[in-house]
């Protein structure tokens, strides 16, 4: 088939059904010929104009609120990144021509985001079913069943809007639940030593996306210190569970394991014998202070980032495995060491601060690179906030993000 080259704008404006693209402050973008002829509006009354302004409800009937049910359900897909087919809704549109004059239609709508690069939504699709000929039609063939079958179709609709809701509410609250169990099951963060570290949490934006991560800072004899984190497949309140028996059996290995690859060993073979524990990722490091030595182990986790004193950043790479539960043999585990000079930074993550939707993770290490020799100068505090803003999405990354950062 020889190539042929598309052109998606004018396959847009074609559609045969009413499609809009609007822009996550719910600003009109673009919208297709069949919306605009369905809707009643020119390019010029529809584009660039906020969707309230197009489209307001009906201030002369009380229960008009299809666009406030449209907002809510728009704002939901900016915020978390999904889809979200709406019930059945009444709108109230004002003629263009007579203001002042109402038009009762029956739309279903999907809303659906679109990313950009680094995981971002930057555009809504807002896709519409006209079904108001529809239930035109059975009035005239049916006289007053169509009034009956109009009534049970907007009362049904305004059940599901409700159901959604309470749905939305009980979300919430296991959301927040999760939220205590995590905060509950992670260290509380304090200087160790004459150290300065930095920590930083963010869940995921969105639903229950959380749990997933841990971070663990142990104190060692000879002035040493211990400094892990990990991730577990899965979200909720589930990984939670794993996430806590992960985390405990690290932070007591560590203490009486010879290195972090020992620590390692013994978290894998731990970890057969949890449910979901399979393919958690983790990566511990052994900062020896009178030694100036970072020695590290990683089960098919991120590599740390060391900001040197100089300016320059090197990934401690050198002593990856497999993430714990990947093989079904048992095997050492590898470990390797790097020196350090007092200044130098040491930085352990999560995939959710470098990951991003389409993209090679080495782009991401690039960008971390990048913030870490910009950022420099700083403290840990600093640091840790300026990562955070730097290479997180504006609007909240789709996995969670543990960050520490040790000024050695």
């Amino acid at each position: 088939m020889p190539d042929v080259v598309i052109d998606y704008a004018t396959v847009f404006r074609l559609l045969p059904g009413m499609v809009a693209l609007l822009t996550p402050d719910l600003v009109y973008a673009d919208a297709n010929e069949e919306f605009l002829l369905s809707s009643g509006r020119t390019r010029d009354q529809l584009i660039g104009r906020y969707l309230f302004d197009v489209f307001p409800d009906n201030p002369n009937d009380p229960s008009a609120n299809g666009i406030r049910n449209l907002a809510a359900s728009l704002q939901r897909v900016a915020e978390t990144g999904e889809r979200d087919a709406m019930a059945l809704q009444r709108y109230d549109v004002e003629s263009a021509e007579r203001p002042g004059e109402w038009e009762e239609r029956y739309w279903s709508p999907v809303n659906a985001p679109v990313f950009d690069a680094e995981g971002r939504v930057v555009l809504l699709v807002h896709r519409v079913e006209e079904v108001t000929e529809l239930i035109r039609a059975r009035g005239r063939r049916a006289g007053g069943q169509a009034q009956v079958l109009e009534a049970e179709l907007y009362t049904r609709a305004r059940e599901l809007q409700e159901l959604n809701e309470r749905l939305r509410e009980a979300h919430a609250r296991e959301r927040e639940v999760a939220l205590a169990l995590q905060n509950a099951m992670l260290p509380v963060t304090r200087p160790t030593g004459d150290t300065r570290i930095a920590v930083r949490y963010r869940p995921a934006a969105g639903s229950l996306n959380v749990c997933g991560d841990w971070y663990d800072l142990v104190d060692l004899p000879g002035d040493r210190i211990a400094v892990a984190v990990g991730d577990v497949v899965g979200h909720g309140l589930a990984a939670a569970g794993v996430m806590g028996q992960l985390r405990s059996a690290l932070s007591a290995t560590s203490r009486v394991a010879e290195g972090p690859a020992k620590a390692l060993e013994v978290l894998g073979l731990y970890a057969r014998s949890v449910e979901g524990a399979e393919n958690t990722t983790v990566v511990e490091t052994c900062i020896d202070w009178n030694g100036r030595t970072v020695t590290y182990s990683s089960a098919g986790h991120l590599p740390p980032a060391l900001l040197r004193h100089d300016g320059t950043v090197e990934f401690l790479d050198q002593a990856t495995d497999p993430p714990l539960g990947a093989r079904p043999e048992h095997l050492p585990r590898p470990q390797a060491t790097t020196g350090f000079t007092p200044g130098d930074t040491l930085v352990l993550y999560t995939d959710g601060l470098v990951e991003r939707r389409r993209e090679d993770i080495d782009v991401g290490l690039e960008r971390l690179a990048g913030a870490l020799v910009r950022h420099r100068g700083d403290d840990p505090e600093r640091i840790a906030d300026a990562l955070l803003v730097d290479l997180l999405p504006v609007g909240g990354a789709t996995d969670d993000t543990a960050l520490i950062v040790v000024r050695l």
